[in-house]
């Protein structure tokens, strides 16, 4: 209701959305499931610090217009009628006071470009698994400017789409890379029963959420972020396949293998027992590594583990147009490394082997286990989703969480036998040459 110049908002938030109100760290993620509130609560939070702060810049963004619309544009307009002006061309609300509220879209990657360059105090995402972590990045370096208002981020999210992993990293795992600091970051939890306005109003929409099948239950019902809609692969269960370190037998077959590009390098040592189950017990994961780099990493990582050998993607076969050799070349001049063997590249039926290490045997273990050190292949694992246009295969994007989980692909791909079973392979090793070393830089 607007009286004048004033403005009246209605409503009284929850429990969950007063805390989200008062919180003052500088990301926010506030959900998990269906039903919370969530646009509501984020509609207000802008409503009410452009209204309290004169000529703050605000942007909120969803992943396509139709839902902007439909979810903001028009119930703003509703909301602030008579008080605060809107521009369609623009796409944003003038307050009186001279703060702006514009909204946006990021269908894709390329259109969160037009916000580069751009200045605005406080960027608030709904439904934030539906971007990317670049789209979520490049929206970040947005958040500035040389005045004394509050920087913040505000996001609302569900679990799964395609930003599930970097949402759960940041707000649920709480794992931090360099520059990012844990005390920056706050996540509110919120489900459909927190949510007395729509428990009265719509009580048929949580009977819905209620008897959904298990895992969509346990997603959109409950929030959790371990199972999720279009999950590749639901078989894995941290209970099953994840172990403490224990000391690997000398007797077990050590074996490696790794997924190499220049935005991440990423490497696994491995065991097999006696009955052919595998442990992964070792990772190296890093992203802006030349070859001989990662080679001298690879070498690190297998120093004293008597493997026999690593199995590397396929590429890494064809010569290079700039230095007129092959990636195995470049790297195996370049370090003391296992020998190479090419690995299995087929997706589909790789997937499906993994699948089979994965399932779930008469009392509860797998063929596959892996130390709970092995923290970039335990977070990545379970985040895949299938490939909408091969049903068969799993995604790869978000590309960030492929390769850990394509370097086990190539791992037991190369069916490594059981110590009893092993025979020997000869490996052919290329002459090393001294004109190698003038490649290590590739």
């Amino acid at each position: 209701m607007r009286t004048g110049r004033k403005l009246v908002l209605g409503g009284t938030p929850n429990e969950k959305q007063k805390r989200f109100f008062a919180s003052r760290k500088k990301y926010i993620a506030y959900g998990g499931s269906r039903g919370g509130g969530k646009s509501w609560a984020l509609r207000r939070k802008l409503i009410l610090m452009a209204c309290r702060y004169a000529g703050l810049r605000c942007l909120i963004v969803r992943r396509t217009f139709p839902e902007l619309r439909e979810n903001h544009i028009l119930p703003m307009r509703s909301e602030l009628e008579g008080y605060a002006r809107y521009s369609e061309a623009a796409k944003c609300f003038t307050f009186p006071n001279g703060s702006r509220l514009k909204l946006g879209y990021c269908n894709s990657e390329s259109d969160v470009l037009q916000y580069q360059g751009q200045e605005y105090d406080i960027i608030a995402i709904d439904e934030a698994t539906q971007l990317t972590e670049y789209q979520f990045n490049t929206l970040k370096a947005c958040v500035r400017g040389a005045n004394g208002f509050p920087k913040r981020m505000y996001l609302t999210c569900n679990p799964g789409g395609v930003g599930h992993g970097w949402v759960k990293r940041l707000f649920l795992d709480r794992q931090y890379r360099e520059g990012e600091r844990g005390s920056d970051y706050e996540f509110i939890p919120a489900t459909v029963y927190d949510n007395d306005v729509l428990l009265e109003k719509d009580p048929e929409y949580v009977r819905q959420l209620e008897s959904l099948p298990n895992e969509m239950k346990q997603a959109w019902l409950y929030g959790r972020w371990d199972l999720f809609e279009g999950q590749y692969f639901r078989e894995f269960s941290r209970d099953v396949h994840v172990c403490e370190p224990f000391a690997i037998p000398p007797e077990w077959k050590r074996f490696a293998a790794f997924d190499y590009g220049f935005d991440c390098f990423a490497a696994l040592l491995l065991a097999v027992d006696f009955e052919g189950r595998c442990t992964v017990y070792g990772e190296f994961c890093r992203s802006g590594l030349t070859l001989s780099q990662a080679a001298g990493e690879l070498e690190r990582l297998c120093e004293g583990e008597g493997v026999e050998y690593a199995a590397a993607s396929p590429d890494l076969w064809s010569r290079r147009q700039e230095s007129g050799y092959s990636g195995v070349e470049i790297m195996q001049s370049a370090a003391a490394i296992p020998p190479l063997i090419r690995a299995d590249n087929r997706r589909i039926d790789g997937w499906r082997v993994v699948r089979e290490y994965l399932k779930v045997q008469e009392g509860g273990t797998a063929r596959l286990q892996m130390f709970s050190t092995c923290s970039e292949l335990i977070r990545c694992l379970p985040l895949l989703t299938f490939d909408r246009r091969r049903p068969e295969d799993a995604s790869d994007e978000p590309h960030a969480i492929t390769h850990a989980p394509e370097a086990l692909r190539y791992a037991l791909m190369s069916r490594a036998c059981p110590p009893a079973a092993l025979e020997r392979e000869d490996f052919s090793f290329m002459k090393k040459e001294s004109s190698f070393a003038a490649f290590a830089r590739y």
